[in-house]
């Protein structure tokens, strides 16, 4: 059995086993992004691979 291996959109952190992480689509083309706890708190932007920047 593998584990994909996820990674915060800001930081590339790897949020795999974190709790504090989300998931959640792009809301331009409804690509996965995932946000650690850290970014979200600090409100760290994120550029989505179709360009979308979201705080």
């Amino acid at each position: 059995m593998t584990t994909e291996k996820r990674v915060c959109v800001s930081c590339n952190d790897d949020i795999t086993s974190s709790t504090k992480s989300v998931e959640f689509k792009c809301p331009n083309c409804g690509e996965v992004i995932r946000r650690c706890g850290r970014c979200r708190k600090t409100m760290v932007k994120w550029v989505c691979k179709c360009g979308f920047e979201g705080p």
